[in-house]
């Protein structure tokens, strides 16, 4: 399961991501490192760390 921090995140993400009609393809629980793994658009690729942080990959 996702921490709270890395859910309230991951759904700021994907609705920025919505709000400019960016398709999101895959959203997944990495259960090795327990990050947050967000795939949409023309490769926009995402991390979401357990503490809510986030970067581009």
């Amino acid at each position: 399961m996702p921490t709270a921090e890395q859910a309230i995140r991951c759904v700021i993400l994907c609705q920025s991501l919505t709000n400019t009609f960016t398709p999101i393809f895959v959203v997944r629980l990495d259960e090795r490192t327990g990050n947050v793994f967000l795939l949409g658009g023309d490769n926009i690729e995402i991390e979401i760390y357990r503490n809510g942080l986030w970067r581009f990959l």
